[in-house]
């Protein structure tokens, strides 16, 4: 059984197919035709969105412009506030500090505390104190 056997020619003799040749060239011209209309549609477009997204940014810096300075201005303002707040912070605290009450009444109202005394300056002019009345 493991003896080689002869080869067999086979019985039936395998027809083959007529190729017909196919003109490959036309297809290769037409595959780079449709490849070169391909990419010039592919181009057109991508111009076509560049040209949008330009126009959107012209129409676009002079409205962040005039924002960037609306927003200088609006910090100069905050900086002055700022400043007012805290002078105004500063009295307000005062006002309120019960250690300078005293004080402040006394600043504010014409009252002074009863155990000081209060010393009232008259204007006199020197003229009048150093000569002596003299009427006809």
């Amino acid at each position: 059984m493991n003896a080689i056997q002869p080869s067999r020619p086979p019985l039936q003799p395998i027809e083959k197919r007529r190729v017909t040749p196919r003109p490959k060239r036309h297809l290769r011209q037409r595959s780079y035709q449709i490849m070169a209309l391909e990419t010039t549609a592919k181009i057109a477009v991508n111009l076509a969105i560049s040209g949008a997204a330009i126009s959107a940014l012209v129409q676009l810096l002079p409205y962040h412009w005039s924002q960037q300075e609306k927003l200088r201005e609006i910090k100069t303002e905050v900086k002055q506030m700022e400043g007012r707040v805290n002078t105004l912070q500063a009295e307000f605290s005062r006002n309120f500090d019960p250690h300078q009450t005293k004080a402040i009444m006394q600043q504010q109202g014409y009252r002074f505390d009863p155990s000081q005394r209060q010393v009232v300056f008259m204007n006199q002019d020197p003229k009048e104190s150093a000569q002596p009345d003299v009427s006809p």
